[in-house]
């Protein structure tokens, strides 16, 4: 069996207006797709927050977050994928839900990171490969470009044994979890008091 032949394997959106659409995705090295008992905790995390929301997917690979943030009527979705075939697939996902809301970006988000930011977002996701060190970097990108707007929710999923990631100071962690061999954080943007 091929390794990159599209629909050979899938991602459940868990709730919202697709609940329980089955999406194809493939089967390419590094991709991990955020489990669903992860996300369900994750999406609970958040509940309150994701109406209205624009998000920010750095490492979407199978796209499970965006989608289901779009899901639950997130307001729009930037969504950055290196690795082509994941990028064409998000998009073939996209349009078989009629999401007109959405971007896929083919493109390496450490080198887009690095511009000035175009536009804010309230709600990030970093869920990058793990053991190379993209995390941190997306963390001190985001900061340092102004991608964030007040009040930004950043979910970061990353390998257990990486205990610490270094955090801009007005990042507060909301929570943390461990499965497996995932660790993930949600943390908020607090404004700077003068």
């Amino acid at each position: 069996m091929s390794k990159n032949r599209p629909g050979s394997g899938q991602v459940r959106i868990i709730a919202g207006q697709w609940r329980s659409r089955r999406l194809p995705i493939h089967d390419l090295d590094g991709l991990r797709p955020t489990t669903d008992r992860v996300r369900e905790t994750l999406f609970n995390w958040l509940s309150g927050d994701i109406a209205g929301a624009k998000v920010l997917d750095c490492f979407a690979g199978s796209g499970a977050l965006s989608l289901e943030a779009l899901s639950r009527y997130a307001e729009s979705a930037r969504i950055y994928e290196l690795q082509r075939p994941a990028a064409e697939q998000l998009k073939q996902n996209l349009a078989s839900l009629k999401c007109d809301h959405a971007e896929v970006l083919n493109r390496d988000v450490i080198a887009a990171l690095g511009q000035p930011a175009d536009r804010q977002f309230d709600l990030v996701f970093i869920d990058p490969p793990f053991r190379k060190g993209l995390a941190q970097q997306t963390i001190d990108l985001l900061a340092q470009h102004q991608w964030l707007s007040d009040l930004a929710l950043i979910y970061v999923e990353v390998e257990s044994e990486l205990a610490t990631l270094k955090t801009p100071a007005n990042w507060v962690q909301l929570k943390e979890k461990v499965a497996g061999q995932v660790c993930y954080r949600l943390y908020q943007l607090q404004q700077e008091t003068n």
